[in-house]
């Protein structure tokens, strides 16, 4: 495993960090995932308020000493909150759930542009240095789906300790100004905890065949996901990747593509397969959707992620067993795109930005004609 000094926090944590959003339904081996990648070098454990049962499963993930061994990094709900005292009670909530009595890392959970108009007003950097002056908290961040002039801003309001943002092949120039904002987040002194490097699994399981068949005929044998992962770990700025396992598949998968994972480990040729796959992936029409679920669940009944991860399949193969999957599956039973009222509440949490209402109006046409 391959560790870096985290900023000016002392820390030192494995570029691999854990991802705790995606955890298999089964509560004993998600915690058996939780172990087998401590075990093996991981020591950068993330997870939030927001994912469900994640917080619950970590604290008993790290009973038996494990809790010693690892960063621990969780994230304040401010999207849930109507005050600075609401912020306080989700903490303690929280510190609860994961069996400790501090985070090593509490970051303000995805500063959109709405959230980021909360922290302001109910002064969430006054909360964070209460939180730190009593000991439950040790060092203060911000995750954010948001413009590069936001995450500017963000950056010189407060000194934060690190930051996460959103960063894949995809999203070179896009969230918080892609690789341009982690080189100015860098230039600040801020570490940089890099989120959905697959785009949720998306990158692999919507894969254009282009795009497969270009990772089959390079000299260099090396899976999908690995180049994927090797294009951000080659990124000197770049401190922590994280990965959401969902089975320990790929927990051991993710350990062995990280045996390796120092800047400067691809060439120009690398580089240039990696450009285009991007480009490939890019001149493909599918929908950007990592499947966080934060638009779930539709008062209405519509299965927006299940809809789109349809959509971007038949995109992908032009199988008609696809469409007969979602007339069967969705439509009749009335969990299709049809049931949208437009009543836009998903948007709302949509941290991607997605225009969803036109998004499914559009699926459900194209899977249904």
């Amino acid at each position: 495993m391959e560790y870096v000094d985290f900023g000016k926090t002392g820390l030192r944590v494995s570029r691999f960090g854990l991802g705790c959003m995606r955890f298999p339904a089964d509560e004993k081996e998600a915690i058996e995932m939780v172990r087998y990648a401590i075990d093996n070098g991981v020591n950068y454990i993330d997870t939030a308020y927001t994912y469900p049962g994640s917080e619950q499963i970590v604290g008993e993930a790290l009973k038996d000493g494990y809790r010693e061994k690892v960063c621990l990094v969780t994230k304040c709900p401010v999207a849930m909150s109507s005050c600075q005292k609401d912020m306080e009670r989700y903490l303690d909530e929280q510190l609860k759930r994961l069996q400790t009595d501090y985070a090593d890392i509490y970051l303000l959970h995805n500063l959109s542009p709405a959230v980021w108009e909360k922290v302001k007003k109910y002064d969430g950097a006054d909360f964070l240095d209460k939180a730190a002056i009593k000991g439950k908290i040790i060092h203060k961040g911000f995750s954010l789906h948001n413009s590069f002039e936001a995450f500017k801003e963000i950056i010189d309001y407060y000194p934060w300790d690190m930051t996460q943002i959103q960063l894949n092949i995809l999203d070179e120039k896009n969230q918080a100004g892609g690789v341009e904002g982690l080189r100015y987040a860098s230039s600040k002194g801020l570490p940089v905890t890099v989120m959905e490097p697959l785009r949720g699994g998306s990158l692999l399981k919507d894969a254009p065949k282009a795009v497969l068949d270009l990772v089959e005929g390079y000299h260099e044998k090396r899976s999908l996901a690995e180049w994927c992962f090797r294009w951000l770990y080659d990124q000197r700025e770049v401190s922590v990747i994280l990965s959401g396992t969902s089975n320990m598949e790929q927990v051991k998968d993710n350990l062995r593509i990280f045996t390796d994972s120092a800047p400067g480990v691809i060439s120009k040729d690398d580089k240039d397969l990696i450009s285009m796959m991007a480009k490939e992936y890019g001149s493909n029409v599918t929908i950007p959707c990592t499947d966080c679920k934060y638009c779930m669940p539709c008062s209405h009944g519509v299965m927006i992620t299940a809809v789109f991860t349809l959509y971007n399949k038949y995109r992908n193969t032009l199988e008609g067993s696809v469409k007969d999957h979602y007339r069967e599956v969705f439509f009749k039973p009335g969990r299709g795109a049809d049931r949208c009222v437009s009543c836009g509440v998903c948007e709302l949490h949509c941290p991607q930005g997605l225009k969803i209402r036109e998004l499914l109006a559009k699926a459900h046409d194209e899977l249904l004609n």
